[in-house]
């Protein structure tokens, strides 16, 4: 499985589309920071597989064939999603909101990992003393909206409530052609596409793609939202 992932990962990208944001993309690797942003917009190739034998989850790769992000759910719980980076350090965990023990359209990340069960609300004083949500993203709700093309509303500080978003993502995720958007300039962040040969120009399907992450966004919240609308309409 990693022999196949490092042979895709060595088949160049098409950015042909990006050079109107940035004209150096450059592929991240393991010697980069895979945490922190970029000078320059970098791509990841992502397999919806895990590594781990019977366990779901997602690989993901540098250029260099190397692993740079991994999820692998022993529990299959959906609600909590653990992203890692190569070692197995937890880098940010997803959770879906609990309310009166019925899911809702909204998901909360956290740095690092959280343990236990949450209800994931941010008013609730017993969980003062828990570890707080850096953001919000609310799945668009489409029968209640007229623009079709927006999946999710990303949100600061771990609410919804303020109607002030900071990200929007745009697209569709079953196609793998999605974008994240920031709110206030429209400029795109991050991009999923579906990855190409380099000859014949021949797909992997919808299991093997690319994470195109634009200059200094963090390529691991990037990732995150991935994780997020594969919950959301996989």
């Amino acid at each position: 499985m990693l022999l196949f992932l490092k042979s895709i990962s060595f088949r160049s990208l098409n950015h042909q589309d990006f050079k109107n944001n940035n004209s150096s993309c450059k592929e991240l690797t393991t010697t980069s920071s895979s945490s922190l942003s970029s000078s320059s917009c970098i791509s990841l190739t992502v397999w919806r597989k895990s590594l781990i034998f019977s366990c779901k989850g997602f690989t993901v790769i540098g250029s260099d064939g190397n692993l740079v992000y991994r999820v692998d759910n022993y529990s299959g719980r959906r609600d909590q999603t653990i992203l890692m980076d190569a070692s197995g350090k937890p880098i940010l965990t997803i959770c879906r909101h609990k309310k009166l023990r019925i899911v809702d359209n909204n998901w909360f990340i956290y740095e690092g990992e959280v343990l236990g069960d949450h209800d994931y609300n941010t008013n609730n004083k017993r969980s003062s003393s828990r570890k707080k949500p850096i953001f919000c993203v609310k799945k668009q709700m489409k029968i209640l909206h007229s623009n079709i093309n927006v999946l999710a509303h990303v949100y600061y500080h771990g609410t919804s409530s303020d109607k002030t978003y900071s990200y929007i993502i745009e697209g569709s995720y079953a196609n793998r052609t999605c974008k994240v958007l920031d709110a206030k300039s429209r400029n795109v962040v991050a991009e999923i596409r579906k990855k190409q040969a380099v000859i014949g120009g021949v797909t992997f399907g919808l299991e093997v793609f690319v994470l195109v992450v634009m200059p200094g966004f963090d390529s691991g919240f990037a990732m995150a939202m991935v994780l997020l609308l594969d919950q959301m309409f996989s």
